[in-house]
């Protein structure tokens, strides 16, 4: 990158802003977000990043992070921001980083950012999954039927915590459902929009379905394999 590009995401504080993309895969997968959180940060530190610290009471890391993965759900492309204090080129930021974090949690791709783009909490506002389910009924046409019994219903109710949240399944689901035959069973491929409300869990859905259904068959594992950028209605775009 040429000084006159990387000039631009020099903020006011004299930092810079490197997005990572990364996953969430294996056991790691089982990692809670704050715990993803301290293995990334015990990370930047090992690979000898130049990174930013906070102002305040509780000085820290510099940092910021996508929308978090609920334990036990796969992540495909997770995002990071980090404040450094020192321009490093990307590929030696991205290797220094990969080199120093377990590889079902490495970074596999990284660009500045300029400082006034939203956070990435506030950008992000859809994400894909894929839902795996198996078991005796858990043929693609058993659980496609099912799933459009469901959001033909309007609505989901789920219980957390003692409360109750209902889901407008016209506005969290903004594409149609897909679902497609595995060896062992289908996969259940499907959009969610995020926003301050909070997001649907796919597996919460396909696991309605399929009770409602009567089907014999379970979910089996759940992976969000992109969170996205909507640049207009229709148009997603990933944050790296």
């Amino acid at each position: 990158m040429s000084r006159s590009c990387w000039q631009v995401t020099l903020v006011a504080s004299g930092e810079f802003r490197l997005r990572f993309a990364y996953g969430k895969n294996g056991r790691l997968r089982w990692l809670s977000h704050l715990e993803v959180i301290h293995s990334l940060e015990r990370s930047i530190r090992r690979a000898g990043l130049d990174y930013a610290i906070t102002q305040g009471f509780s000085p820290h890391m510099k940092s910021a992070y996508g929308p978090a993965l609920p334990v036990g759900t796969a992540g495909e492309n997770e995002y990071l921001d980090l404040w450094l204090t020192r321009y490093t080129g990307v590929e030696d930021a991205l290797a220094a980083l990969k080199a120093s974090t377990p590889a079902d949690l490495a970074p596999f791709k990284a660009r500045y950012v300029a400082d006034k783009e939203p956070s990435l909490t506030a950008a992000i506002t859809i994400a894909r999954y894929v839902v795996d389910v198996f078991g005796k009924e858990s043929s693609a046409q058993d659980v496609r039927a099912a799933l459009d019994g469901a959001v033909t219903a309007g609505t989901l109710s789920v219980e957390h915590k003692g409360k109750t949240k209902v889901f407008d399944l016209a506005r969290c689901l903004p594409e149609e459902v897909r679902v497609e035959d595995r060896e062992d069973g289908c996969s259940v491929r499907l959009a969610v929009r995020m926003g301050p409300e909070g997001s649907l869990r796919p597996e919460l859905l396909v696991r309605e379905a399929l009770r409602t259904a009567s089907l014999q068959s379970t979910v089996s594992r759940t992976t969000r394999t992109d969170t996205l950028v909507e640049i207009e209605e229709g148009v997603w775009a990933r944050p790296v």
